[in-house]
């Protein structure tokens, strides 16, 4: 893949209430998706994102939160396709996400970091989203030895085709991570692509594929420069953007800037 134009989108929760940067508001998650489309941007299916066309945009959410039901009217409404990527394990009861990064947001919000379970995903995907797999259990895949990451890629899109009746053809890596060695066992297990994060990449590559990542903090004029220019400047540039400055918080975002899962 010599070229890479389409612009995927990287959201986790759509939630008002709870304060985490990986929240982002319905209003402003609408006000993202609005400013894309006045620029001239119009949305895909994960297949067409596939052919990197220039102005191709795609929408998906990292996680299977269940506050990612208060997006469905806003795609709808906008006649945008998107794609849920999920746990297969955290599925099979919706529990929250208790990942070591998320503990004390567990904690304090569990509600908030409640999955997604198997009926509430079948609702998605006869609502016409694609569900993809984010692994079995979210581990950090390039830290797995060789079993331990062939089991997470090929259970969880296994488990996900048998309860959703429907093939799982893409993956999303958590927290963007990936090498070489989870690259190809992405495609030996079985995905036609898969997707990380836009500072985690060097060259396009079809089980590498770049996403803005968008949060609580990312308000109009910072979503905009996050989706213009940041292919053109270097990986270092983008996590320092990403993180914002730290001597000036946003003062609406009410919890720390530690890197985001």
């Amino acid at each position: 893949m010599a070229r890479f134009r389409s612009l995927v989108l990287c959201y986790h929760a759509v939630s008002e209430g709870w304060p985490d940067q990986l929240a982002v508001p319905p209003t402003l998650f609408e006000r993202h998706l609005r400013g894309l489309l006045a620029r001239g941007y119009h949305g895909v299916s994960v297949t067409e994102v596939l052919e990197g066309r220039r102005g191709a945009m795609h929408v998906t959410f990292d996680d299977a939160y269940e506050s990612v039901a208060n997006a469905l009217p806003i795609l709808e409404r906008l006649r945008l396709p998107a794609t849920v990527f999920a746990c297969s394990d955290y599925a099979n009861d919706g529990r929250p996400l208790d990942v070591p990064e998320l503990a004390a947001e567990v904690a304090a919000h569990p509600a908030e970091l409640a999955t997604m379970d198997w009926d509430a995903l079948r609702v998605l995907s006869e609502r016409g989203l694609e569900i993809g797999s984010h692994t079995s259990t979210h581990p950090h895949l390039t830290r797995l030895s060789d079993s331990e990451l062939h089991r997470e890629l090929r259970e969880s899109r296994s488990r996900l085709e048998d309860e959703l009746s429907r093939p799982c053809r893409f993956l999303a890596y958590p927290s963007g991570e990936n090498d070489v060695r989870v690259r190809e066992a992405a495609r030996r297990a079985g995905y036609e692509a898969a997707f990380g994060l836009r500072e985690r990449f060097t060259a396009p590559d079809r089980f590498a594929l770049p996403r803005a990542d968008l949060y609580r903090r990312d308000r109009p004029l910072r979503a905009r420069l996050k989706t213009s220019l940041l292919p053109r400047i270097p990986p270092r540039a983008t996590m320092l953007i990403r993180r914002g400055k730290r001597e000036a918080p946003d003062p609406e975002a009410g919890a720390s800037d530690r890197q985001p899962d």
